[in-house]
């Protein structure tokens, strides 16, 4: 099966994946099985600590899905902790400039490419490598994907853009319309503005977008405008599929 790599470099293939807060192996392999792309699991604004998040990355084995982590801040000690445990990627909030991207991307690679310390203890289980050589096989299939919600990293995004080494642009809608002081108001013309700026820069640069879709018709209109993939939020799914059954008991 391809790595998450290989797909978002065929630039004819779209891609789903979902963001899991809630800290379980089984809802994370249903997703894996359901045929999800990537799992994003939450240790930003999710209730996953790393015991969770480990289970989560095992529960995707066997399948196409990629274990990618979500950490709270862009540091290098808490992307090696997360690698350490068979993530295949990483997700970095809070993205201000090209200094931050550089830093994120230094710390999926082992010296002298980065800063990342060697410990793939109970990584090379995951990926059913040796301790000596989980670096070779591995290091160059981790993928690298920034939040862009900052009106700094707005203001800078060709040059965050431009730093070798990125997978992915995610345009955070929620954070940026909220740093824009417009929160959740998506239609905002200060909302649009960056977001169209956003989405020139990435498309400019080359690099995959990814997007929220709650619907097909939102999936079609990410993918009309550049979008290689739609994610949803696993906590969201079940919250309004059982608004959903509730409505069907309240009428008549």
């Amino acid at each position: 099966m391809p790595s998450l790599k290989a797909k978002l470099r065929d630039g004819n293939r779209r891609l789903s994946a979902q963001i899991c807060t809630i800290p379980s192996a089984t809802v994370t392999q249903a997703f894996a099985a359901a045929g999800a792309d990537m799992v994003i699991i939450d240790m930003e604004h999710g209730a996953v600590d790393h015991a969770a998040a480990h289970a989560m990355i095992a529960a995707t084995a066997g399948t196409g899905c990629a274990p990618v982590v979500r950490v709270a801040e862009n540091r290098a000690a808490e992307v090696k902790r997360v690698l350490d445990l068979g993530a295949e990627g990483i997700v970095f909030p809070l993205i201000r400039d090209a200094a931050d991207a550089a830093a994120a991307v230094a710390s999926l690679r082992y010296p002298p490419r980065g800063t990342r310390g060697f410990g793939p203890f109970i990584a090379q289980s995951r990926w059913g490598t040796g301790m000596a050589d989980y670096r070779a096989l591995i290091e160059d299939d981790l993928v690298v994907i920034l939040l862009i919600e900052t009106v700094e990293a707005v203001e800078a995004i060709e040059a965050i853009c431009a730093v070798p080494g990125i997978d992915m642009i995610v345009p955070a809608q929620f954070d940026l319309s909220t740093a824009l002081g417009v929160s959740g108001q998506f239609d905002h013309p200060d909302f649009i503005a960056a977001l169209a700026r956003i989405e020139a820069a990435a498309l400019a640069a080359g690099l995959p977008m990814s997007g929220i879709a709650f619907s097909a018709a939102q999936a079609a209109a990410l993918f009309a405008r550049g979008y290689r993939m739609i994610a949803g939020f696993d906590i969201l799914w079940l919250r309004a599929d059982a608004a959903a059954m509730r409505a069907w008991a309240a009428t008549g």
